[in-house]
């Protein structure tokens, strides 16, 4: 059986690495995998994503509409835009946290309230308070990982080696901090 699982943000958000250690760890773990990423105008700000599938045999990185078993979704309003991608039996999981656009910034639209309150009322949703834990922690950068603790667990894939991948991709002087990052992560989403 094949999962997929889209992974949506903003530049600068971190949403190519927690693609790449979730990639890395299915990879090692011996699940054939396909992984595609847009970054569309990411360096200012624009909108960010990656698609994984895994599982026996993969043919194809692409999700239909409709398909994803798992959306990530690293801003609200990435994720009410997205959330036409997942199953009517998927999971999204959602960092609590808000990027405005210049147009909600200049005051033209209003940033839309209640996003995941909306969403939670259409599908199963784990709000995760990623960005404040990762402040918490000393390093707002870490907020993807925390994320990506909150996948494995949605996904039941724990078993998997997923310090080691995180040891390979990050920076030596944060690995402590993105492996505690991940285990915080791991405790936002209750089964």
């Amino acid at each position: 059986m094949v999962k997929s699982i889209k992974i949506v943000g903003v530049g600068g958000q971190g949403t190519i690495l927690l693609a790449k250690i979730l990639t890395t760890a299915l990879v090692d773990a011996g699940y054939d995998v396909k992984m595609s990423e847009i970054h569309g105008m990411s360096q200012r700000g624009g909108n960010v994503s990656s698609e994984i599938r895994f599982g026996d045999k993969v043919y194809s990185p692409v999700i239909e509409k409709g398909d994803a078993s798992l959306l990530v979704s690293l801003e609200q309003m990435e994720a009410a835009r997205n959330i036409g991608y997942l199953k009517k039996d998927g999971i999204l999981i959602v960092n609590d946290y808000k990027i405005h656009s210049m147009v909600t910034l200049n005051g033209k639209v209003r940033y839309p309230e209640n996003i995941i309150e909306e969403l939670s009322s259409k599908v199963k949703t784990f709000k995760v308070d990623g960005t404040k834990k990762a402040i918490e922690l000393g390093l707002d950068k870490v907020m993807n990982i925390i994320m990506l603790g909150a996948t494995v667990k949605a996904l039941k894939l724990e078993h998997l080696n997923f310090e080691e991948a995180i040891k390979n991709q990050v920076k030596p002087k944060f690995i402590d901090m993105n492996l505690e990052a991940y285990n915080i992560g791991l405790k936002q989403v209750m089964l």
